[in-house]
């Protein structure tokens, strides 16, 4: 009866050949013409006069303080989610509290906001005109035009990222094994280090990644907030912009191609973390079925 049932649901996913190979020429035609082609191309323009004029584009003062910048405004910004994204997924999912569906709510928020919206509440906020704006300016602190201001826009539109990985997960994990070492006399920071830690580490990892590619990557939100001043408030896709705005068509790739490294980066960062986190998944389920 089982064999039966197992065949007659196997049967049911099954297609006929051409339409198994039409899907995945669909797909690798899509992915070769919106994707690879596109990656090639940035590749293929910045190094179109040669290596030398390449070196030169990535050597110039500015586009190394737009890398120098964007490293540093992603070495702020994504701790800043780890903490807030470990924090808040951790409430959400573990305790049940007033105001739970609003806190979701709030952290899905930047997935619904445009960017450059997100970068104009700022300037509302804390620009010469904004509501904080004759405060700051009275203790001379720069929050607009400025890398504070930077910082707060990326926090802003990668914070769903890690909270995002981590609510399903911890949710689908239950509470039973925290109470279980409550129980035995763990504290509170125990139970996180030696329990909830070791079964989220993926799942934060994968966020973490997601949110660190986000950061280096934003332009919308950075843009309204950065002013463009060159060599001090320019990321690299912003100093991008400018190049190719100028016609410097060879150092505007050149510099893209830094993102697209990072993106490539990423991508296989990721496939290794999904395919470790699988690993481990089978493997659990592998000693549940032995027992």
């Amino acid at each position: 009866m089982h064999s039966l049932h197992s065949s007659k649901r196997s049967g049911a996913t099954d297609e006929p050949a051409w339409v198994r190979w039409l899907l995945t020429v669909a797909a690798l035609v899509f992915l070769a013409f919106f994707l690879l082609l596109p990656l090639a191309a940035v590749f293929t323009e910045a190094l179109r006069k040669g290596w030398d004029l390449y070196w030169e584009a990535l050597k110039e003062p500015e586009a190394l303080s737009a890398i120098k910048l964007t490293l540093i405004i992603t070495a702020i910004a994504v701790p800043l989610n780890l903490v807030f994204g470990v924090a808040a997924s951790w409430a959400i999912a573990k305790f049940d509290f007033k105001g739970k569906s609003l806190l979701i709510t709030l952290i899905d928020l930047p997935f619904s906001v445009s960017p450059v919206v997100a970068g104009l509440i700022y300037v509302l906020v804390f620009g010469a005109q904004g509501w904080l704006g004759p405060w700051l300016a009275e203790h001379d602190i720069k929050i607009i035009f400025a890398v504070p201001g930077m910082v707060l826009a990326t926090v802003f539109v990668t914070f769903p990222f890690v909270a995002r990985e981590l609510i399903p997960l911890m949710e689908a994990q239950g509470t039973d094994e925290e109470q279980a070492a409550l129980v035995l006399g763990a504290s509170g920071w125990q139970t996180f280090w030696k329990v909830t830690l070791p079964n989220i580490k993926w799942g934060l990892l994968y966020g973490v990644i997601l949110s660190n590619a986000r950061a280096m990557g934003e332009f919308g939100a950075v843009s309204v907030v950065s002013g463009h001043i060159r060599g001090l408030t320019n990321t690299v896709p912003l100093h991008v912009e400018i190049l190719y705005n100028e016609y410097n068509f060879v150092a505007a790739f050149a510099c893209a191609s830094i993102l697209a490294l990072l993106a490539l980066v990423t991508l296989a960062v990721k496939t290794w973390v999904e395919w470790r986190s699988e690993r481990q998944m089978a493997a659990e389920q592998a000693v549940v079925h032995d027992h």
